[in-house]
């Protein structure tokens, strides 16, 4: 019986949790249609794949009545990519705009009332779908709130001493006042501004 993915909620991330748990490598990333594909020819249907993905974009038919009605879902399902493509705590950065190096650090900081930087590690890469948009967590902050993502995978020197990432440093007025280190995804978005909120 076929497998499919939703396209339509897929963030065709190269990191994808199906490609990782596929036991005959049915699913891959197409670097030149930078998308996640499935090769029913090779596909067992052993449903690793649904359980793996978080967001549930991988469906496995076990008869051709269910293949048929899935198929079905994923055209009527109303929901699309076209939100889900923003740059998100945790996520692969999408845009240069947020991005800077680790050793920028202290000059983004400086003369600054609130600076949040993200430090992440491609290792650590979360679902799109899954992670909270940059804006939601600084909607409630001050407008002169700026907010990186800072790349620690080369870093030598760990001089904020974390130990879990994604991490989000927080600066304010040029001093480092409070650092959150762990993932949050959606549904704890409130959580994680509510520290925010506490530390500045």
């Amino acid at each position: 019986m076929p497998s499919f993915r939703n396209y339509k909620i897929c963030d065709n991330a190269p990191e994808c949790s199906g490609i990782e748990v596929c036991p005959v490598k049915a699913i891959t990333f197409n670097v030149e249609t930078q998308s996640v594909e499935i090769d029913n020819t090779k596909c067992i249907s052993c449903g690793l794949c649904e359980k793996a993905c978080p967001i549930g974009a991988f469906r496995v038919a076990k008869t051709e009545e269910e293949a048929i009605e899935i198929q079905k879902e994923i055209e009527i399902d109303p929901r699309t990519t076209k939100d889900l493509f923003v740059d998100r705590y945790g996520a692969a950065p999408l845009s240069e705009f947020f991005m800077i190096g680790a050793d920028e650090i202290e000059s983004k900081v400086k003369d600054k009332e609130l600076v949040l930087i993200e430090a992440f590690i491609e290792a650590n890469i979360n679902c799109l779908l899954k992670s909270i948009p940059i804006k939601e967590l600084t909607k409630d902050l001050s407008e002169s709130t700026l907010f990186y993502k800072a790349s620690f995978d080369n870093v030598v020197s760990n001089s904020y001493e974390l130990k879990e990432y994604p991490a989000l440093l927080i600066f304010k007025n040029g001093e480092l006042v409070g650092k959150i280190e762990g993932y949050f995804e959606e549904s704890k978005k409130d959580e994680l501004k509510s520290q925010i909120k506490n530390m500045i």
